[in-house]
């Protein structure tokens, strides 16, 4: 596509002229704040390429044997292509333009065999001038609450015409595409509670200095995207794995990523003590020493190693008699 078919096929200048009556109620579904309200909310509009929607554009232009496929949403005043195949188009065009404007009035899916018989289209530059459109089908993309955001279709060069089948495929194209919509939503409002809860746990870090720990008592860790608050004379002792460690507090076990050296500096240095490298002990929680070993006192009790060189410090915190 050259940048004067470009020029071209989006010039906007003034269409067809169509029924007042009809133009009125374009306007008045392309301007709907409930459907506009409905699609923004999926935070779609001005997107990068992803793979699932660009599968949908590609599937939608083999079920209609057709060299060009979309995937498109309707702003009120443009169309945004999530998805492009066959056809080198800008991110996004004016709404005077649009073929996929015309299907928010329409009940169900909308096949145009030959549109330069169609008074909605003949005067469309897509269609008097290059690329030369001569066949549409489109699928409204609808939400669960009946709202038309978008739709999946496809175009020839050539008057074409979609049998049964093929107009049933293109329909559950579209409602793959509200499926990959809510998928999509989730994932991103999941990315962004994590956010929010790396920016708390960061916030929390960054003030909880060991005065702060100490007087408090108390240690926040993340598990399963929330901040679980532990009472430090709960957690009997710590064992470290690589890049994360074990907390043993109560019954539970909680794994967090973080440093023992850093954690040991979260904890109240009178009641903790580092024993091994890989371990950190509740001085209230140990119930038996024995050679280079200690048994804490858990839900089930465990026994935790001593390293040689952690060992006099372990004794000098002891009250041995």
């Amino acid at each position: 596509m050259t940048s004067a078919d470009r020029a071209s096929a989006t010039s906007t200048k003034p269409l067809q002229e169509l029924p007042p009556s009809y133009a009125a109620r374009l306007i008045r579904a392309l301007s709907d704040q409930d459907r506009l309200t409905a699609l923004r909310a999926y935070q779609i509009l001005d997107t990068e390429p992803e793979a699932a929607f660009d599968n949908l554009a590609k599937l939608a232009g083999y079920i209609c044997e057709t060299p060009v496929s979309l995937v498109t949403f309707l702003e009120q005043d443009r169309q945004f292509f999530k998805a492009m195949v066959g056809y080198n188009l800008p991110s996004s065009i004016p709404q005077e333009i649009t073929f996929c404007q015309h299907i928010l009035l329409e009940e169900d899916l909308v096949e145009i065999e030959d549109v330069t018989l169609d008074v909605r289209f003949r005067d469309n530059p897509f269609v008097a001038n290059t690329p030369n459109v001569r066949f549409y089908a489109s699928a409204p993309i609808i939400t669960a609450d009946g709202h038309k955001i978008g739709s999946i279709c496809a175009f020839d060069f050539k008057p074409h015409r979609l049998t049964h089948e093929q107009r049933d495929a293109l329909r559950t194209l579209a409602r793959e595409a509200v499926l990959n919509l809510e998928l999509r939503q989730a994932r991103v409002e999941l990315e962004r509670g994590q956010q929010d809860l790396d920016d708390l746990l960061r916030l929390i870090n960054d003030n909880a200095e060991s005065g702060v720990a100490s007087s408090l008592q108390e240690l926040f860790v993340k598990q399963n995207n929330k901040l679980v608050r532990l009472n430090t004379a709960d957690i009997s002792y710590i064992e470290a794995l690589g890049d994360y460690v074990n907390i043993y507090a109560g019954s539970g076990r909680y794994t967090v990523y973080t440093t023992m050296k850093e954690l040991l500096q979260r904890l109240p240095v009178r009641d903790f003590v580092r024993v091994h490298r890989k371990y950190i002990v509740n001085i209230d929680s140990i119930i038996a020493i024995a050679g280079d070993a200690l048994t804490v006192d858990t839900n089930r009790k465990a026994l935790v190693l001593i390293g040689s060189s952690y060992k006099a410090d372990l004794m000098s915190r002891l009250n041995v008699v």
